[in-house]
């Protein structure tokens, strides 16, 4: 069975207080779905459109693990502490190869 990816390109954060908030209640629901941080901050290098902002990549054992997650309550009161406009975020479930 495929491993399942989470990865979040943020494109701005305008509240970096939220932003903090939220990681306090994300970390531990992440973790208690299974997830494995690989990486964490901001990019290295970025080339064509990409940019230079926090990227996250978490790997769960399954796709639908990592799927689960998004929708489960203890990560549902992270988004919510995160709020809206605080940050403008690209997030992706990828399956793996």
């Amino acid at each position: 069975m495929a491993k399942g990816y989470m990865i979040s390109c943020y494109r701005s954060i305008s509240n970096p207080e939220k932003l903090a908030d939220y990681a306090k209640l994300a970390g531990p629901a992440i973790l208690a779905a299974g997830g494995k941080f690989l990486a964490r901050g901001p990019a290295s290098k970025a080339m064509e459109d990409g940019i230079m902002d926090r990227t996250v990549i978490i790997e769960f054992e399954t796709l639908e693990a990592a799927m689960a997650l998004y929708d489960s309550p203890m990560y549902q009161e992270a988004v919510k502490a995160l709020g809206k406009g605080s940050v403008v975020r690209d997030m992706r479930i990828v399956e793996g190869v």
